[in-house]
């Protein structure tokens, strides 16, 4: 049985060996078991010697293949050409900077071996080690999205997961550019089983993922797997048109019974009633248009990745 594991790499020129190492001692901890092992490695436009040290591995290890992009295409991306590539009955994915712990995999492969589960999936329980301001707003987005979407992402679920071919298949066959593997994995279904550990740090080197990115990549998970953002500003509209309607009949009665000395006095409150509906405005169209732009990207059907320079298949 082969046993496909996917590692994402952006500038990872310092943790390479040190997971390469975990990786290896992995491989020859259950060598017994009957289980063989790929590692497939996914250069996402890195710009330092990640790829120079991938080429390296490989040149010894013939278990070692590679693909490596023409730019930066993402994390979604180069997880979507690793499991493109990978033959194995069984496919993880897992983050080159050992915050995803290879010393769980053993164990997820019995899990898998079971035959319980179609799936098992890492969680983290703590996120001691994380910003707090960061670890607040990554619980908040997890609060947010549930209450959105019809399906459950677990609140500290991590990319690092061990999956059968089927479970691939199925996520393969959904073929969207603007991706949230978090999503899609809960999507798909099956049987999951979650394994719960600390937070790690990671071994070595940066992280990637600035609050920006972050907030960037959330805006992308909701506005994937929901269309309540519309509907927010649907219902806002309704609401303020009604309030609208009930302020003008006000001031018209006051206007009939002669009360009508404060309505120039009102100018300040009412000019800050229509620019804070037109903010509203302009926040629903511009929800509009963050849908729109994504429907504008799909139709264009371009590639998820390009890639610049694989291993040759067997």
């Amino acid at each position: 049985m082969l046993v496909s594991l996917i590692i994402p790499c952006y500038n990872e020129e310092e943790v390479l060996p040190i997971l390469y190492d975990a990786l290896c001692g992995v491989r020859e901890s259950i060598k017994d078991s009957g289980k063989e092992f790929e590692f497939i490695f996914v250069s996402d436009g890195s710009r330092d010697k990640t790829e120079e040290i991938i080429k390296g591995f490989a040149a010894n290890d013939p278990g070692i293949r590679y693909v490596f992009f023409s730019r930066n295409f993402g994390k979604e991306a180069a997880m979507y050409a690793g499991m493109k590539k990978s033959k194995g009955d069984y496919v993880a994915i897992l983050d080159a900077d050992m915050q995803d712990p290879p010393s769980l995999i053993p164990s997820m492969i019995a899990d898998l071996d079971s035959g319980d589960y179609d799936v098992v999936a890492a969680r983290r329980v703590t996120r001691q080690g994380e910003p707090p301001i960061r670890s607040f707003f990554a619980r908040c987005f997890y609060k947010l999205i549930n209450k959105m979407i019809d399906v459950e992402i677990a609140d500290g679920a991590r990319d690092f997961r061990l999956m059968r071919r089927q479970v691939v298949d199925a996520i393969l066959s959904l073929s969207e550019r603007q991706r949230f593997s978090k999503g899609i994995f809960a999507w798909v279904g099956f049987r999951t089983k979650w394994v719960e550990h600390e937070n790690v740090e990671r071994a070595a080197g940066e992280t990637k993922w600035s609050f920006w990115k972050l907030f960037r990549y959330a805006i992308d998970g909701i506005v994937a797997f929901t269309t309540a953002p519309l509907r927010l500003a649907t219902y806002a509209g309704f609401f303020f048109a009604i309030a609208g309607f009930i302020y003008l009949i006000y001031y018209f009665i006051k206007a009939i019974i002669g009360r009508i000395w404060d309505i120039v006095a009102g100018y300040p409150s009412l000019l800050c009633f229509i620019l804070f509906i037109g903010g509203l405005v302009l926040m629903a169209l511009g929800i509009i248009g963050e849908y729109l732009g994504r429907t504008y990207i799909e139709t264009k059907a371009r590639p998820i990745y390009i890639p610049m320079e694989e291993s040759e298949d067997d």
